[in-house]
């Protein structure tokens, strides 16, 4: 049986789903950052809050990723994930205002408030400030 080359990576989050043909996508995993060419050893593993990026040709693309799993195939990526977002879609100020209020639910006294939902928008927002930073925009 020959090995395939390509991928067929899937991307699916509360928020939008996407599915494209790339020649290599590098994940950020539980136990570290790990890369899948076409015919890689079948895995699943959790995903750990961070950088993703794809390769299609030359193009390459980066995501936000966070909260989820990964299901690895020969020729197949599957990623489940709280926070999927395309670098291109951040918006360095919509990212401050969302630290500023996870930081203000976060320092909130009463105790009916979601810490987990908190924690992940907190996250999200870091990552988002962390990214247009490495794009060269803070």
């Amino acid at each position: 049986m020959a090995l395939p080359t390509k991928l067929t990576l899937h991307i699916v989050s509360p928020d939008a789903s996407i599915s494209q043909e790339v020649d290599e996508v590098s994940l950020p995993g539980a136990e570290g950052d790990f890369g899948v060419l076409p015919g890689h050893t079948p895995f699943f593993t959790a995903l750990r809050t961070g950088a993703m990026w794809y390769r299609q040709g030359a193009e390459k693309h980066s995501l936000l990723v966070s909260v989820g799993f990964v299901e690895v195939l020969p020729g197949k990526v599957s990623v489940l994930a709280q926070v999927a977002e395309r670098a291109e879609d951040l918006d360095q100020a919509r990212a401050e205002a969302g630290m500023k209020r996870a930081e203000e639910v976060m320092g909130a006294v009463p105790h009916d408030i979601d810490f987990g939902r908190a924690r992940l928008a907190m996250l999200r927002t870091l990552q988002q400030l962390q990214a247009e930073s490495r794009r060269g925009g803070v």
